[in-house]
């Protein structure tokens, strides 16, 4: 018997560590935490600086082109106003150079003008320098008259406006000292836009002259500061939105696998379990039926005063028999069927089987609760759980104690059976690990009994628990639905000792 102990104790240590053995895994949740946030905060990040750089372009670009249309408009009102000849333009009129080369009016209306359209365009909104250039790129008016005269050699944007013939912008948080006709009389305070405005001959193909305008919009500048705010705000929040709410999804879908992965391990568990007991039942049934056989044989031989003792060993070999056979039937795949049983008169079978036991260790036993309790489970599965926790109650008072059995009903769908002992109790750490298969405290001990009641207890939707402290004992709940028509049963009191 010694060496099949050890048999079995090693095929299950051999099996416990097989499926406790460590494994890489690949930690759903936190991979999706670290890349998710870098993706989203990326893609957020992008949108927003997309959404913000076409917000500003879109914004000067229409300032451009309302102040381009102004310019142009005032240039073509004052040559009407002033009453010079057909096909005149301002761009004609602006270069006070070939004031002497018109032939159709008189320098002095030129430039009578030329000034009225250059005083609009210095009293312009928001205006921080206005600079005139000719075909030649020489500055022939500014509002800075440090500028003028000045020849701007080297200035893309200006070439480009003479060549594209179309008004050119561009926008600015600071002032460029290195370019020439940025010398501002007041320093802009935040954006300023550059604006290029080209003026035309009559048949307005040939440009002769290019209004540069500097202004600092307060208004555009406010709105485009409220789209900035707007932007990024919407970003944020619709981030962390999408952040959060694929979280959530992805941290359900990690407890799901975990609790798929904890059921298969303990599916695996169960049928290496299954195979050990088969194991195990046939090699303890011959030596069992033989020592039966011996004690009927030496019961007939016996003396009087030993044949109570070879009795008793008839007995407990037909109950360990009984034990190995519905150990192995609750092992086997059935029907979560479940059908109604008494769990009052279950826990007083439960306690006459162990009577010897608890009166041989001096325990006393207490019964509260109805005479009468039914509830959905298996009577096997239910005697199955009642022995492991009456085995385990009694092995932790080997010097005596108390065994308090209580039925109560919860809300008129659930009956709790707990189940106190007064015996060594269990660690944290022990308490923790109690139900985990193949854990074990006890010397050659399996550590396959809480387990097998935590799985019998949920096939038929229970649940177990347990809480205990060292030298004070173990408290274990047992929770079962009640069973149709047994909620009103017997609710009388009463009690067993």
């Amino acid at each position: 018997m010694q060496m099949l102990q050890n048999d079995v104790q090693g095929k299950a240590t051999t099996t416990a560590r097989g499926l406790a053995m460590p494994m890489l895994e690949f930690n759903l949740l936190r991979w999706f935490s670290l890349i998710s946030l870098l993706i989203i905060t990326a893609v957020a990040g992008g949108l927003g600086y997309v959404s913000t750089r076409f917000v500003v372009r879109d914004s000067v670009e229409r300032d451009a082109m309302l102040t381009a249309q102004f310019i142009q408009a005032i240039a073509l009102a004052e040559v009407r106003h002033s009453q010079l000849p057909p096909g005149s333009t301002m761009g004609e009129l602006l270069d006070p150079r070939l004031d002497q080369q018109h032939l159709q009016f008189s320098p002095a209306l030129a430039e009578s003008t030329r000034v009225e359209f250059l005083d609009h365009v210095a009293h312009l909104p928001d205006i921080l320098l206005a600079n005139v250039y000719a075909r030649d790129r020489t500055i022939i008016w500014s509002t800075n008259p440090a500028l003028i005269g000045e020849r701007i050699e080297a200035d893309g944007d200006l070439d480009r406006a003479f060549h594209s013939r179309k008004a050119v912008s561009a926008s600015y948080h600071q002032a460029n000292d290195d370019r020439e006709e940025q010398k501002f009389q007041r320093e802009p305070r935040s954006l300023f836009i550059e604006n290029y405005i080209p003026l035309f001959d009559s048949q307005g193909e040939q440009v002769l002259a290019m209004v540069e305008i500097y202004k600092e919009p307060q208004d555009l500048a406010r709105r485009i500061q409220r789209g900035y705010v707007l932007i990024w705000a919407s970003t944020l929040v619709g981030g962390a939105l999408i952040y959060f709410g694929l979280f959530w999804i992805v941290r359900r879908a990690a407890q799901l696998l975990h609790l798929q992965q904890d059921r298969l391990v303990a599916n695996e568990t169960y049928v290496a379990l299954g195979e050990m007991s088969s194991a195990v039942a046939h090699s303890l049934r011959n030596p069992l039926a033989n020592i039966r056989s011996s004690a009927e044989l030496a019961q007939e031989i016996a003396a009087p005063a030993a044949q109570k003792n070879i009795a008793d060993i008839i007995s407990q070999v037909d109950r360990m028999s009984r034990w190995v056979r519905d150990f192995l039937v609750s092992l086997r795949p059935t029907s979560d069927e479940a059908e109604a049983v008494d769990l009052v008169a279950a826990i007083e079978d439960t306690r006459l089987a162990f009577a010897q036991q608890i009166e041989r260790n001096g325990i006393r036993f207490r019964y509260e609760g109805p005479a009468l309790q039914w509830v959905n489970s298996q009577p096997l599965q239910l005697t199955q759980i009642l022995n492991s926790l009456f085995s385990n109650a009694l092995e932790a008072m080997p010097e005596g104690g108390l065994l308090c059995a209580q039925v109560s009903v919860q809300d008129g769908q659930r009956a709790e059976l707990v189940l106190v002992d007064t015996g060594k109790g269990m660690s944290q750490q022990q308490e923790r690990m109690v139900f985990k298969p193949f854990y074990t405290t006890k010397q050659g001990g399996l550590g396959v009994g809480l387990a097998l009641v935590k799985r019998i207890m949920e096939r038929f939707g229970g649940s177990v628990s347990l809480s205990s402290r060292e030298q004070e004992g173990t408290r274990v709940s047992l929770t079962f639905n009640i069973a149709a028509g047994g909620a009103h049963g017997a609710q009388h009191s009463g009690r067993r000792g």
